[in-house]
């Protein structure tokens, strides 16, 4: 079948199958919870779909069961025109849900914010290559809106790009609101230079149109690309691409090179950029960080100039709790949202975190609003109206990748700005004090007081430093700690990230193991993980009676202690805190799908590995000396200060 007709069959069953849907789809006022167990095992216990509340609803905008013609659908993007239609954009993928087959770039219209949709039409098919990455921006000038993309050849195995991969800009556009589209125009001779001979990527999200100073009505979108030195990928580049008249040409402006090594490592690779023009006309720039050595899964940098240089090289948020992932952001009123997955180990919970100050700083994931806690991956934002911002993402109840969804939501749904949190103090030489969330109270303690979990939300959560990662050093760490519970994770410590490939540190009770088990996970060279776990066989400890667990890295062993009987395990060689979101909790996991019930008394980590005779002596753990190993030393024994604000102690789910 000719690939024209292909198109306008496509449509035309579109127009039919998507009004249908719609008709059908429930409200989320009526939709089910989702329930039963993820393929992780774990049973969030919350709605799929976000239930009816005030100033939120949702619908699903993409799915291929009500599209016919596409295997899958990703990567949203979204704007609005001068006319105020909103164009959500999106990759239809023909036969399989893979990045590199035949992939068209498609798009629906809504004229009465985003409440009701037009059937799909094709903008750009790929005809057995693929054409993506949508990046939309509105020139408010002149009305006309622009489409940037990238293409490749296509693939029909379902495997990725060829490395070097032949990934080359085009542009397309509309002066119709976004009814029809002009031929695709060859960006390459302006904005792809030699060296950037490998991946190319535009967006994929929305770009911007500058309003403030010099340069307003500048067009500026966000790619990232790879050098390709003939033998292996050996550089990695994030970049501005900027027009000054209205998208008749482009040039490269902004520009940031990250250097891979021999062996294969590098400190950062910024990409699928994010942009905001803040209120004093700079961009701030966020982008996915993924496996570079740095700390943290989300980098950023701001423009000062109107994207013809960046003030900074990129720089990573470790405590910015992500997984590897695209994001969005926005600026509504005096705060820039983010969108992105809150889980910093899967591609779930899709969240809105704020920042207040610029995006110098942004929410910890117990501040940020979920919008689901299904699995749910890229995302973009539009502002609708002026109370009103639409999210479309990724989500789905079995796979990130089921569906496109598009929600609606105004600011007084979003938690509001809570004021500070109490706090507990850090003995360890300069340290902040440390956050005490849920409500954690004092309690009897082994050396006098100690804080109460109740396992529903409380926690003690360090704010960031470079002292607390402990890299490839040795350590100790000393836990007391007494609980009673009889089934379900009891963290005790947690430091570094978390799943099966980050880099991790962590203690705690198993009850339904009848155990207490320290694990240790390195990453070493590029891509090596390996992981260390040793337990107790003299049962879990819940008696409800104190307990002394210390955890020892050094001589070539991993050593879990409790009580003094020892256990041991083989060390294994390479880093515990690189290439991932990074944070110290205690009585949480790093992911919060489990809180530790019971008390916690006088936590420390050292960053050497303590003797024998050290761990004997009662003065080691009691020492008044702030000395420079001293990584961490929470007396556990008081909070201070603090209040929750508008929102209480409950989060929005």
């Amino acid at each position: 079948m000719p690939s024209r007709v292909r198109a306008r069959l496509r449509t035309t069953l579109a127009a039919v199958f998507t009004a249908a849907a719609l008709l059908v789809l429930p409200h989320p006022a009526h939709a089910q919870p989702a329930t039963g167990t993820s393929a992780t095992g774990d049973t969030p216990g919350t709605p799929a779909i976000a239930a009816d509340t005030p100033g939120f609803e949702q619908q699903i905008l993409f799915k291929a069961s009500q599209d016919p013609g596409y295997a899958c659908f990703r990567i949203p993007a979204i704007v609005k025109t001068v006319d105020g239609t909103l164009l959500a954009f999106a990759e239809g993928r023909v036969l399989n849900c893979g990045d590199a087959a035949d992939i068209d770039i498609v798009v629906k219209r809504s004229t009465d914010d985003g409440r009701t949709w037009s059937p799909l039409s094709v903008v750009n098919e790929g005809a057995g290559d693929t054409h993506g990455n949508p990046a939309p921006i509105v020139d408010r000038e002149t009305g006309r809106i622009l489409l940037a993309e990238t293409y490749n050849t296509g693939r029909t195995d379902g495997a990725s790009c060829s490395v070097p991969c032949d990934r080359t800009p085009h542009l397309q556009y509309s002066d119709d609101d976004g009814l029809t589209w002009s031929q695709p125009r060859d960006l390459s001779p302006e904005i792809l230079p030699a060296n950037w001979n490998s991946w190319y990527a535009t967006g994929p999200v929305h770009g911007l149109q500058l309003t403030r100073g010099k340069d307003a009505g500048r067009l500026v979108f966000g790619v990232n690309t790879e050098t390709w030195d003939g033998t292996r990928i050996s550089a990695n580049h994030a970049a501005l691409i900027v027009s000054d008249d209205g998208g008749d040409h482009w040039r490269i402006g902004a520009t940031d090179n990250w250097p891979i090594a021999d062996d294969g490592t590098f400190r950062q690779k910024p990409s699928e950029l994010t942009l905001t023009e803040r209120a004093d006309g700079s961009i701030l720039v966020s982008g996915r960080e993924q496996d570079g050595t740095d700390l943290g899964h989300r980098t950023q940098t701001v423009s000062r100039d109107g994207g013809d240089s960046f003030a900074t090289p990129f720089r990573d948020l470790p405590d910015l709790y992500t997984p590897q992932v695209q994001g969005s952001s926005l600026r509504l009123g005096n705060r820039i949202l983010l969108s992105c997955p809150a889980d910093p180990d899967r591609r779930r919970t899709m969240m809105v975190r704020s920042s207040y100050d610029g995006g110098r700083t942004w929410d910890s994931v117990d501040r940020g609003t979920v919008v689901t806690t299904d699995w749910s991956g890229y995302s973009d934002m539009v502002r609708v109206d002026h109370d009103t911002v639409g999210l479309m993402y990724e989500g789905g109840a079995v796979d990130a990748r089921d569906e496109i969804r598009f929600a609606r939501f105004t600011e007084d749904w979003l938690q509001p700005r809570r004021g500070p949190d109490p706090t507990t103090r850090d003995l360890a030489p300069h340290a902040p004090r440390a956050a005490v969330l849920g409500g954690a109270e004092e309690t009897d303690g082994v050396f006098g007081g100690a804080l109460e979990f109740d396992g529903a939300d409380d926690a003690v959560r360090l704010p960031y430093s470079d002292r607390l990662p402990l890299g490839t050093k040795d350590f100790t760490a000393s836990v007391w700690f007494r609980y009673s519970a009889t089934s379900g994770e009891q963290p005790l410590l947690w430091m570094g990230g978390i799943g099966s490939t980050q880099p991790q540190v962590w203690l705690r009770g198993e009850p339904d193991g009848n155990r207490v088990r320290a694990l240790m996970t390195v990453r070493d060279g590029r891509s090596t993980v390996r992981t260390a776990s040793v337990f107790t066989t003299t049962g879990a400890y819940n008696d409800g009676q104190w307990h002394h667990a210390v955890v020892r890295r050094g001589g070539g062993q991993f050593r879990l202690a409790v009580d003094g009987t020892p256990f041991a395990a083989a060390d294994v060689a390479g880093s515990v805190s690189r290439n991932s979101p990074f944070g110290v909790h205690i009585g949480q996991r790093m992911d919060s799908r489990a809180f530790f019930t019971g008390a916690v008394d006088d936590v420390r980590v050292w960053d050497r590995a303590l003797t024998d005779a050290e761990l004997a002596d009662p003065k080691t753990f009691r020492s008044t000396a702030k000395t420079g190993d001293t990584v961490l030393w929470l007396p556990m024994d008081r909070v201070s200060g603090g209040h929750q604000g508008l929102s209480g102690r409950s989060g929005r789910s």
